[in-house]
């Protein structure tokens, strides 16, 4: 491998020289006498030495260079391992997330080609039967018979490894050097492929190079302050890979990563106290769910000195309790999404919970350039055909910087709706609407693709469901728009909270009188006079926070709401 090599997986090898004794990975495998969790842990060494077994493993399975590889592994060590040997392989990791939906998931198999199939053994069953979208499968290597099922420790051992704390396969592995076996890779070689959740539309593969990992590794790091030595606890499993790679232990917690709204915050809690954890990521309605444990049970996370909450806006509710449960730390809201990140970030002290005209995602990080343009539905091939809207003017969100990628994975119609070129820099267009103040300082509006086209001119959905939020018995609201575009009438959609009466006619009657008075204290949402309660909102499984919308209005269309007329 040459110095200048950017491929991502040295990173580890790198940790595990500096600090080979310290934890980590640390996987929940059940209860203590005394009712702690009981976690096998790793040490870096010990990580890369299991990293080692995966690879060779992978070697001798016959794996290459640039061969795409699906992974279906379980979250946690399994997933950590496997990507970093592919990535020091050389291979390409294929991650799709499982919860899009069987359907949407085997599309994204079909077009993604993988030559090799890294998983369970349900994964490697489904290939065999679903075949026609596994048939660029040429070579299927088994999870269940890996490296992770012989770390169990020896009874009587605690949760550390027998024999002195040598890895049991250290002797199987003949790449034990950090130099030894890791591909020499290029900034712009495609390191891995990793798809969007689908929440606006069919999910899409993402291509990852190895330069923009680098980057968002640095940026990461460099934005939140993060160190060596700390303790993390990912509530995404994708994020889980920065922590080797930055030098935390990475805490894997006892989350169901396809169904994450049923987390019981009991055991997160107890996680992060037990293991003092500093760092954490997860969306707006996991913390949520945590920090209504936290106050209804007087209990705080002393030793967390940053959550990071992504993945939708982050609530007004969730901005003011947050001291009372993270007294020592600072919720963070890093903005961006699957093809670029970060792109900025903001904290409590941006924050205004009274704004109605977007949600603040704070300044733009040094290294990225930031853009409002006039809305457009079309492709953009260059940014001398852009308008660029004025500071305070709501358009679309387009970026450039270190960690833009540059393409999809084999959609050229949908990369020329995103990306516009710029020379050699390319601009990737987010999707969403927003502007930029007076201070530079970005605001989020909305999924430009569910602005609301009346015959006034577009609505757009963040600033009007702010304004309905704060109602103590709204959990969720959504702005949709009936008829067709152009001449769409807005109506508001509410997910009542648990408990509230709404059994009759006549209750939802009042209730929609109070959203009516809320909506004519504002501007831009007096227009809106058509309401109606969903029992549960549609989300995404992700991170079980973005709304899908469309889905809504298409419900509400064969409903009959509360309507006030003029």
């Amino acid at each position: 491998m040459s110095a200048d090599s950017a491929n991502i997986a040295r990173h580890l090898p790198l940790m595990a020289a500096r600090q080979p004794g310290r934890a980590a990975v640390k996987i929940p495998r059940g209860r203590t006498r005394s009712g702690d969790i009981d976690y096998l842990t790793l040490t870096f060494a010990e990580l890369e030495a299991e990293v080692d077994a995966w690879y060779a493993q992978l070697i001798a399975r016959g794996l290459r260079a640039g061969d795409r590889t699906l992974v279906m592994v379980r979250p946690g060590l399994p997933l950590i391992a496997a990507a970093f040997a592919l990535f020091r392989l050389g291979a390409v990791p294929v991650v799709i997330d499982p919860g899009m939906g069987l359907r949407h998931f085997l599309a994204c198999v079909a077009r993604s080609r993988p030559r090799a199939l890294l998983g369970i053994p349900y994964a490697r069953l489904l290939s065999r039967v679903v075949r026609r979208p596994f048939r660029s499968v040429e070579i299927r290597v088994p999870a269940s018979n890996s490296m992770t099922a012989r770390l169990r420790p020896l009874p009587g051992t605690g949760d550390r490894l027998p024999e002195g704390g040598k890895h049991p396969l250290e002797n199987l592995s003949g790449f034990r050097s950090p130099v030894s076996g890791l591909q020499n890779s290029r900034s712009t070689d495609l390191a891995a492929i990793l798809f969007t959740s689908g929440s606006t539309g069919f999910p899409k593969g993402v291509c990852y190079e190895h330069g923009m990992f680098d980057a968002q590794v640095r940026l990461i790091r460099e934005t939140y302050g993060i160190e060596p030595g700390e303790v993390d606890l990912p509530m995404l499993p994708i994020f889980a890979l920065f922590g080797p790679a930055l030098g935390l232990t990475t805490v894997v917690p006892e989350l169901d990563p396809g169904r994450p709204a049923a987390v019981d915050p009991t055991k997160i809690v107890q996680a992060i106290r037990q293991e003092q954890v500093t760092n954490s990521f997860g969306s707006p309605t996991l913390w949520r769910k945590i920090a209504d444990h936290c106050l209804a049970h007087g209990l705080t996370l002393p030793s967390l000195r940053r959550v990071l909450c992504a993945g939708a806006p982050v609530p007004a509710s969730l901005w003011t309790d947050a001291p009372r449960f993270i007294p020592q730390g600072r919720l963070h809201s890093p903005y961006g999404a699957t093809e670029v990140l970060p792109v900025s970030t903001v904290t409590a002290d941006a924050i205004n919970p009274a704004a109605v005209r977007g949600a603040c995602v704070g300044r733009p990080l040094a290294e990225n350039r930031v853009k409002i343009i006039a809305l457009t539905d079309g492709p953009i091939a260059t940014l001398a055909d852009v308008r660029e809207l004025p500071r305070g003017e709501i358009g679309e969100i387009i970026v450039a910087g270190p960690t833009v990628t540059r393409e999809y994975d084999r959609l050229p119609e949908a990369t020329a709706l995103a990306k516009i070129r710029d020379g050699d820099t390319v601009w990737h267009r987010m999707g969403d609407c927003g502007y930029l103040d007076a201070e530079g300082v970005l605001w989020f509006c909305g999924r430009a693709a569910e602005r609301v086209e009346t015959a006034d001119g577009p609505m757009f959905t963040e600033p009007c469901e702010q304004v309905f939020r704060v109602h103590p018995q709204v959990a969720r609201c959504a702005l949709v728009g009936l008829g067709p575009r152009g001449r769409q009438v807005p109506a508001i959609v509410v997910e009542p909270k648990a408990g509230t009466p709404l059994r009759s006619a006549g209750d939802r009657q009042a209730f929609a009188e109070v959203l009516r008075r809320l909506a004519l204290g504002h501007a831009h949402t007096a227009c809106i006079r058509r309401f109606y309660f969903h029992p549960r909102f549609p989300v995404d499984v992700r991170h079980n926070a973005k709304i899908h919308r469309h889905a809504l209005a298409r419900w509400a269309a064969t409903r009959n709401g509360v309507t006030f007329r003029e």
